[in-house]
C-alpha cells in the first residue's frame, strides 16, 4: 500500500484483527455480486469503500422509479440505465483504487460458472429462487464462498455457505431445489426501505471477513431479522445428507 491508501484505510489498520496484512487481503480480492438493487447496493458500496480490489457486478436490469425508495447505490440521473452500469459509476467515484467489472447481464448456466471460478467470495443479492439456485449449484461445484441474502416486508435474512468446511450446508440444503416455492417480490407484496440496507450491510460484512479470514461467519447459521419488532433470532443449519446439491460432495 501507498501512503495514500495506508490514509483511506486507516480505520481497518487500527483493528487489530484486521491491520495491514488484512486490509492487504482485500486489495488483493475479487468479489462478485449477482444484482445491484435493494441489497447489492449497499453491499457493492461498502465493499467499495472498505478496498476489496475487484468487483464484478451483474446485473440485466434497468433503474425504475420506484427502485430509488431503498436501492442507494442509484438515483434520479441513473433512471432507465442499467444497473450495474449506475452502480459502478457510483462505487468509483466513492474509491477509485477499487477495479469495478460491471455486466449487463442475468447470469446462467457455463457463464455464471466461468465468473464464480474466477472470484474469492459470491454475494448474492438476487430476487428469485432460479438465480439462488444457480448461483448456489455454482458454488458448490467450485467450493467457493456464497454469501446469500433476502429481505420482503419487514422480514429479511442472511446466511453464508461455505463448502470448503465439509460438514456446512448449502442453500439448497435449506430450500430444496425440488420443493414447491413461492416467490416473494417486493414488487408484490412491498418492502420497508432500511431493512434492505441492513441485509446488504451485513452480507458486506460477511464477505469482508471471508475474505481476510477473520471471525466467525454465519456458515451453519441463518441469521433472521424482523424490522417491525427490533429483533434478530438465530437458526442452526445443518447439512442435508439428501441434498441433491451438495451431498457427496
Amino acid at each position: 500500500m501507498n501512503d495514500q491508501q495506508l490514509l483511506h484505510y486507516s480505520r481497518h489498520i487500527l483493528l487489530n484483527e484486521i491491520g495491514v496484512d488484512g486490509q492487504e487481503r482485500l486489495l488483493a480480492s475479487h468479489a462478485l455480486i449477482v444484482g445491484v438493487g435493494g441489497l447489492g447496493s449497499p453491499a457493492a458500496l461498502y465493499l467499495a469503500a472498505a478496498g476489496v480490489g475487484r468487483i464484478t457486478l451483474a446485473d440485466a436490469d434497468h433503474v425504475e422509479l420506484t427502485n430509488l425508495q431503498r436501492q442507494i447505490a442509484h438515483n434520479m440521473a441513473s433512471l432507465n440505465e442499467n444497473k450495474a452500469a449506475s452502480a459502478a459509476r457510483r462505487m468509483q467515484a466513492m474509491n477509485p483504487d477499487v477495479a469495478i467489472h460491471p455486466l449487463a447481464e442475468r447470469l446462467a448456466g457455463d457463464r455464471l460458472a466461468e465468473l464464480v471460478g474466477q472470484v474469492d467470495v459470491v454475494l448474492d443479492c438476487s430476487d428469485n429462487f432460479a438465480t439462488r439456485h444457480a448461483i448456489n449449484r455454482a458454488c458448490v461445484r467450485q467450493k467457493k464462498p456464497l454469501v446469500s441474502g433476502a429481505a420482503v416486508r419487514f422480514d429479511g435474512q442472511v446466511s453464508v455457505f461455505d463448502l470448503r468446511q465439509t460438514d456446512a450446508p448449502c442453500y439448497a440444503c435449506l430450500f430444496p431445489e425440488n420443493a414447491e416455492e413461492s416467490e416473494m417480490r417486493c414488487a408484490e407484496f412491498g418492502v420497508f426501505a432500511p431493512l434492505v440496507g441492513v441485509v446488504g450491510a451485513m452480507q458486506a460484512a460477511e464477505a469482508l471477513k471471508l475474505l481476510m479470514g477473520i471471525g466467525h461467519s454465519l456458515n451453519g447459521r441463518l441469521l433472521l431479522y424482523n424490522a417491525l419488532d427490533a429483533e434478530w433470532r438465530a437458526i442452526k443449519l445443518k447439512k442435508d445428507g439428501r441434498c441433491t446439491v451438495c451431498a457427496g460432495r
